[in-house]
């Protein structure tokens, strides 16, 4: 994996006449990179760009080296979305089965994603019979399929139980210290501390970037929401 996996400079992307992502600079390396925000500050938005399938306005997004979206990054990046991206009316086995011959990966890396997401017990049940937490880990058993070099979660531990969020974040760090990139949106502040980096995201732009650690000395305060506020009322002043 390079040094850099995702290079973004001067990203823009327009709403109907209001600015979502206003020049945004910024670098994306290995580990576990959280992407914190409130609701609507553009963490989805970046994401979908990152993974091509965003109009931007201008500005330039590399993944690996490649425009983001580019053909060749389409089995170096796995990405999952808020809503389940796997068909209801398949099992979870079917949907990975149909997937895996997309990507043109054998039957083994089925077994061993769904054994990855913990729904060996569910593997033959319907997905629209699933929980919403099931429906989500099994979107996120398809992106992990071919081990991919990028790994874009957004929202991935909403609606599940502590356990499995514990479980869950675990699985993004064995993924990172084998070489992914791992890129990792929330809204809940409290799963900062999981993170290696931080980027703190406010309307559109990146107001803090660096280690738990680093983000909370800098701020003065022991808590990541308390640096995150923090740097807010530093932002507008």
């Amino acid at each position: 994996m390079v040094k850099n996996a995702v290079e973004i400079r001067g990203l823009r992307v327009v709403r109907g006449d209001r600015p979502v992502l206003d020049q945004l600079d910024v670098t994306i390396g290995g580990g576990v990179t959280g992407l914190l925000g409130p609701s609507g500050c553009g963490k989805s938005t970046l994401m979908r760009c990152l993974v091509g399938v965003q109009r931007v306005a201008g500005g330039t997004v590399s993944v690996f080296g490649r425009p983001a979206g580019s053909r060749g990054l389409r089995d170096k990046v796995g990405y999952v979305t808020q809503a389940a991206s796997v068909y209801d009316d398949l099992t979870v086995a079917e949907n990975l089965h149909f997937f895996a011959r997309v990507l043109g990966v054998g039957s083994p890396e089925v077994d061993r994603v769904i054994e990855e997401v913990d729904l060996a017990g569910q593997r033959d049940r319907v997905v629209g019979r699933l929980s919403g937490g099931q429906r989500g880990r099994a979107s996120l058993a398809v992106a992990l399929l071919g081990t991919p070099d990028l790994l874009v979660l957004d929202e991935p531990t909403v609606g599940l139980d502590p356990v499995l969020r514990v479980e869950l974040w675990a699985l993004f760090h064995r993924l990172a210290d084998a070489g992914t990139a791992v890129l990792v949106s929330s809204h809940v502040m409290d799963e900062a501390e999981r993170c290696s980096r931080l980027l703190l995201m406010r309307e559109g732009r990146i107001i803090a970037d660096g280690t738990p650690a680093e983000i909370k000395e800098k701020a003065g305060v022991d808590d990541v929401e308390s640096a995150f506020l923090a740097i807010v009322r530093e932002d507008t002043a």
